[in-house]
């Protein structure tokens, strides 16, 4: 795999003119528990808000705008009884959308992962705190998203910056070759 596809939906008004400027990113309080798992999502996100054109802030005090950064990994098992099919056609035949399996003898039957994977960023405005632009990234596939697929998951989501596209689109985005 040497590209991450995801649905990408952005919303708000970049202010006319306004350069990306410097950022801090914020954390939540439950974020703030996971120190060592936030510190590699926030390195994904961050290198995102690079190539968007933003510059890490020297202090949070300095900082043009705040960034508020989440992702989300939801792992779904599929068993050939989750089809109805199964049962109708008897022995281990099964089949899920977009997947058909010939038929098989004996047990155990075949399992499968699905992995729902979204991030998701607001943008902020430090003096005044309004949000100036929110960007969501998702996919699904059947391995768990690497670091380096949510680091592409954050570039698609800022891809369209500045501009807020809300109809969900889809963005592709090239894996650095190490991070493959």
């Amino acid at each position: 795999m040497n590209s991450v596809t995801s649905d990408v939906a952005t919303f708000g008004e970049w202010p006319a003119g306004r350069p990306p400027g410097s950022f801090t990113i914020e954390r939540l309080p439950s974020q703030q528990a996971r120190g060592a798992q936030q510190d590699t999502l926030e390195a994904a996100a961050r290198s995102a808000l690079e190539q968007a054109g933003f510059k890490p802030a020297t202090d949070a005090a300095s900082a043009d705008v705040v960034v508020q950064i989440g992702a989300r990994v939801t792992r779904t098992d599929f068993t050939p009884w989750d089809d109805p099919l199964w049962w109708r056609w008897g022995g281990n035949y099964w089949r899920r959308p977009g997947y058909y399996w010939r038929p098989g003898w004996g047990f155990p039957p075949q399992y499968e992962s699905q992995y729902d994977q979204e991030v998701g960023l607001l943008i902020r405005d430090r003096r005044t705190g309004s949000p100036l632009y929110e960007a969501r990234a998702s996919n699904e596939s059947r391995t768990q998203a690497s670091t380096a697929a949510l680091g592409a998951m954050f570039q698609a989501a800022l891809k369209d910056f500045p501009n807020a596209v809300p109809q969900a689109h889809r963005v592709q985005v090239q894996l650095a070759p190490q991070a493959q």
